[in-house]
């Protein structure tokens, strides 16, 4: 273990609720003050983190969730996220929010503003698809992706135009620094950016080019921060990277797993040890995992029922929401938990 070689930015994702599959569907129903609240001393004193990136749609659970994270001391990833918004939705969403976020800065300095999530993905108009996911398969298509390259011209472009755009707007209502949550397959214009961020994963595609394509984002001269990485929790998920999520079968009731999976927590734990240790190496400077707790894919003892195989948190979540676990909390620790609390206190 090599101690001169710290991360200065020990972080974590914290979702507020996001919109994934449609505006009615959210990743977390029950927003409890009380629980958010006792959650932020959690990933403070216990996982030893010092910043935190709170991402979700709702703008009152994001301040909140921001202002419970103040109190706490961590310099603050304000990343608001309206899926499948259309650019000028998107656009009024963004001016909304950085309002919030200038007010938010006026109780700490350490506010940054993430413009947007992987809006390839996650913003209507820049490739086909009415959703995230006929999107996403439009990138697994190079048929499809080359139709939308004749029909919209480079998504890069388009992008980098809505980016501008973007950073006009939020640099009007505030005044501290911006970056924007990239997915490795987008050129993103960093000029227009303090921070360089991506969303990051290790996989079986990339892991021979990880390191490779990992420093050519510090040739903007500018800090570097991975916005995610992850792995879910079980055996083979290490390969999936950020694919790990798609062996839930969502048209089920309940839910279900696509097929018979084995649970592997130390898969998890393994993963997040093996990424921070390259980050360290290679001088980034700051990591946030992907993710703290996912309540919509929560824990069953029955394999076929397990969701929480398919989440990324380092927590497990229980259906009872009220139940008596870690704490007083409705959901128990991973190993992974123990894995990144030990990391962040020793390095």
């Amino acid at each position: 273990m090599m101690n001169h070689q710290i991360l200065s930015r020990k972080g974590i994702n914290y979702d507020v609720g996001t919109n994934t599959r449609g505006k009615e569907s959210s990743s977390r129903d029950l927003f409890n003050p009380a629980i958010v609240k006792r959650e932020m001393e959690i990933i403070k004193n216990d996982l030893h983190c010092n910043a935190i990136r709170i991402s979700g749609k709702d703008l009152g659970r994001l301040t909140m969730a921001a202002e419970f994270a103040i109190q706490q001391g961590f310099e603050v990833w304000f990343s608001p996220a309206f899926n499948d918004a259309t650019e000028q939705e998107t656009l009024a969403y963004f001016a909304e929010c950085a309002k919030a976020a200038e007010r938010l800065r006026k109780q700490s300095p350490d506010i940054i503003f993430v413009a947007g999530c992987e809006l390839t993905f996650f913003m209507k108009g820049l490739v086909i698809g009415d959703t995230s996911f006929e999107r996403i398969n439009t990138f697994m298509s190079p048929w499809r992706l080359l139709k939308n390259t004749i029909l919209k011209g480079s998504y890069h472009k388009r992008l980098n135009a809505f980016l501008s755009k973007a950073v006009i707007s939020i640099r009007e209502n505030f005044q501290g620094q911006l970056t924007y949550a990239s997915g490795p397959w987008e050129n993103v214009e960093w000029d227009l950016f303090d921070i360089v961020g991506v969303d990051y994963y290790l996989e079986t595609h990339n892991k021979n080019s990880y390191r490779e394509k990992l420093r050519t984002y510090f040739k903007h001269g500018k800090p570097v921060a991975i916005l995610e990485f992850g792995s879910c929790t079980y055996k083979g998920a290490e390969d999936k990277g950020g694919y790990g999520w798609a062996i839930v079968d969502h048209s089920k009731t309940p839910k279900q797993l696509k097929g018979d999976y084995i649970r592997d927590e130390s898969v998890q734990a393994n993963y997040l040890g093996k990424l921070l240790d390259i980050f360290a190496e290679e001088k980034v400077n700051g990591a946030f995992l992907f993710t703290f707790v996912m309540p919509s894919y929560p824990f069953n003892k029955d394999p076929l029922y397990d969701l929480d195989m398919a989440s990324y948190s380092v927590v497990k979540s229980y259906i009872d929401q009220n139940g008596t676990t870690y704490q007083d909390m409705p959901w128990e620790p991973k190993k992974s938990f123990t894995a990144l609390a030990d990391y962040y206190a020793n390095h």
